[in-house]
């Protein structure tokens, strides 16, 4: 079946699923679920998010990232705070602890991307995450 015969769910779960086939192996070995590690590289950066932000940001619903982001608090990776601006929302963010378990798996995840890609020319590259950003965005 060619590529115009299959349906773009198809095509794109098939995508994401050789993407992270090799990279998980790293995510587990780091002692981290592959939810664990979607929360800790999107805090990296030093961002603090809302629980229901981060719920958005790595395609959960609230109630597991509320008691995920609670049991990665007392791993010492998350520390939690209310939000002065609305007391009823809790902030998270990534510890120095949890940025430094991360750190090297945020690498690994640059250098399998770089990798899966290395067939595609620079400009079909650029295409391909501008047009997933599209869809993306559409769906947000």
């Amino acid at each position: 079946m060619s590529a115009g015969q299959r349906s773009m769910e198809y095509l794109l779960g098939q995508a994401t699923h050789a993407l992270y086939q090799g990279f998980d192996a790293h995510v587990r070995a780091a002692g981290l679920s592959s939810i664990e590690w979607r929360v800790l590289s999107r805090l990296q950066g030093g961002d603090a998010l809302t629980v229901s932000q981060l719920a958005h940001e790595v395609l959960a619903k609230q109630p597991t990232v509320t008691k995920l982001v609670q049991r990665m608090s007392e791993h010492g990776w998350l520390a939690l705070q209310a939000d002065a601006a609305d007391q009823r929302c809790t902030l998270v963010r990534a510890t120095t602890a949890g940025r430094r378990l991360v750190g090297p798996l945020v690498e690994r995840a640059r250098a399998h991307e770089a990798d899966m890609l290395r067939t595609l020319a620079a400009t079909e590259k650029a295409a391909l995450k501008r047009l997933l950003a599209k869809l993306a965005d559409r769906g947000a």
